[in-house]
């Protein structure tokens, strides 16, 4: 397997599990959120950020997707601009995981 390509599994592999951690806990914050109005002043900016990770993670995707694609129509490999934006998106994600 080329470099390149363990790479993306890499990052497809972490933007899943950051969606699935995520996911849990914005539907933890609903379940909380449902009990009273005044909830919503407490934790309301904490599902803001939850719903922005989830955001990222959907255009990290669409990023790799897009880039795949290039890569199958043109079948002569990823471009240097391709590149950097497959090891931006690693250290993206390396960076929200806080490593």
């Amino acid at each position: 397997m080329k470099k390149t390509e363990k790479y993306i599994e890499e990052a497809i592999k972490n933007i899943r599990d950051d969606r699935d951690i995520t996911r849990r806990l914005l539907d933890d914050v609903m379940v909380y959120l449902s009990k009273s109005e005044e909830r919503h002043k407490e934790v309301g900016l904490t599902a803001a950020k939850y719903v922005e990770t989830l955001q990222r993670s959907n255009e990290q995707l669409v990023k790799i997707s897009t880039l795949l694609q290039k890569k199958e129509s043109k079948q002569v490999g990823l471009t240097l601009d391709d590149k950097r934006d497959i090891f931006d998106l690693i250290q993206g994600g390396a960076e929200e995981d806080g490593n």
